[in-house]
């Protein structure tokens, strides 16, 4: 059996891991991560610290895209897990589950508004399936509107919401109906919805497009459109949702009430995989009134991710995670844009949202340099997939103030150093 710690011969499992990505998992990817310079692999974590083989250790500011809000391993979660594996782990889907039943509740309980009922399933862009076929299921209604830059993953029905064609291109034609208008302009929205449109989903703060935060009438806007229609109001907090931008869920900012909402990512917290879209009654009177198995997944609402999300959750709640991740986002961006006044022709903006942050750079090359200097300094960024100009910071929630300034520095570090690699072209 393999070993589990990080004391095997480092370079060989290093070697290995690499040369079967490239010859059973996915070629391409193996060259840019070695291009880039993250060839290493890990091996374990704690907390907000990941260890290679090689025994580097490195502080995620990444976090999973928003899936570490408890950071690596959080030993309370992991003990509610334990303790279900050793009663049942996955569902016979003959008999009622409690634990799917106690996480529906709390769900309803911290939700804004009237959502009331969840549908559990594996991964957010499930999450997104769901939500989008409730919309028209209940509506009657064809047409989604979604916006430019949006992600809201990557199966068929999730991507053809996504608004970046270099992931959509080849999987021409998607499924129909769909209406893409620009981010943060409600008036593109007015122009377009009509009685044809079932939903209008919208990421409360876009992620992937480049941590975009919304201007204050935008959203509530959104409503009042969709209640004058009959459409639906999606929102998608697949990466905002459980604290990450300073409230449970970052529509509260704006006090607007969604009839549908997608979640995933942290919900597992951090340990197990596990989505949801929850709904209004009118909503899942319509879906599931005729017919109660108009939706199901095997796996979703398995006893053991709804453990970890109840786990999950009530940590949140009892450590004060989204005000805490509201204080600690002011203090980081604060520190990030100092950096920026430093280097006024490598950054261009730092913008988020309590933890969830994104420093824009005026060129991507320089960006690149940087995520490859944070490594070499023992941190983890990346790039959001629908704007590489921009890099983001998602450390799980329970970071320092003290490794939130050391953070800072090393980003300080990495941009002097990429500027001077490109003397003469920035």
């Amino acid at each position: 059996m393999e070993e589990t710690t990080c004391s095997v011969n480092a370079e060989t499992v290093t070697e290995e891991t690499i040369d079967k990505y490239a010859d059973y998992i996915n070629p391409s990817l193996a060259n840019i991560m070695r291009f880039a310079g993250f060839a290493e692999v890990e091996c374990c974590a704690e907390g907000v610290t990941v260890t290679d083989y090689s025994g580097n250790k490195y502080l995620d500011c990444l976090g999973g895209y928003g899936v570490f809000s408890l950071g690596h391993r959080h030993p309370e979660v992991l003990a509610a897990v334990k303790d279900q594996l050793d009663r049942i782990p996955l569902s016979s889907k003959l008999f009622f589950n409690k634990p799917s039943a106690d996480l529906a509740e709390t769900i309803a309980r911290i939700t804004p508004g009237r959502l009331q009922f969840s549908f559990f399933c594996n991964s957010g862009a499930e999450a997104v399936e769901g939500a989008l076929k409730a919309a028209r299921m209940y509506t009657g209604r064809t047409e989604i509107i979604s916006t430019v830059g949006g992600f809201h993953g990557k199966s068929m029905g999730a991507l053809s919401a996504t608004g970046r064609d270099v992931y959509k291109s080849p999987f021409q034609p998607l499924v129909p109906g769909f209406i893409h208008v620009p981010y943060n302009d409600a008036s593109a929205v007015e122009k377009v919805i009509s009685k044809n449109t079932a939903a209008v989903i919208v990421e409360p703060v876009q992620g992937e497009g480049g941590i975009r935060v919304p201007s204050t009438d935008y959203l509530p806007r959104l409503r009042e459109l969709c209640t004058k229609h009959g459409a639906l109001l999606i929102m998608d907090e697949v990466q905002t949702g459980l604290g990450r931008t300073g409230k449970m869920f970052a529509c509260q900012h704006w006090g607007v009430e969604p009839d549908i909402i997608t979640m995933a990512k942290a919900l597992g917290g951090g340990v197990m995989p596990i989505g949801a879209f929850v709904g209004t009654p009118e909503v899942w009177d319509a879906v599931f009134r005729d017919n109660p198995l108009m939706h199901t997944s095997t796996f979703g609402g398995n006893e053991l991710s709804c453990r970890a999300a109840l786990a999950a959750i009530e940590v949140t709640e009892r450590e004060h995670l989204p005000e805490r991740a509201a204080e600690l986002g002011k203090k980081f961006i604060a520190g990030l844009d100092e950096v920026r006044t430093k280097h006024p022709k490598a950054l261009h903006e730092v913008r988020g949202l309590g933890l969830m942050i994104g420093v824009e750079f005026t060129h991507e090359d320089i960006g690149e340099l940087v995520i490859a200097g944070l490594s070499r300094r023992g941190v983890i960024a990346a790039y959001t997939l629908n704007n590489p100009k921009v890099i983001r910071f998602e450390p799980p929630l329970i970071i320092t103030e003290d490794q939130i300034g050391w953070v800072v520095s090393a980003f300080d570090e990495s941009v002097a150093e990429a500027l001077i690699m490109l003397e003469g072209i920035v």
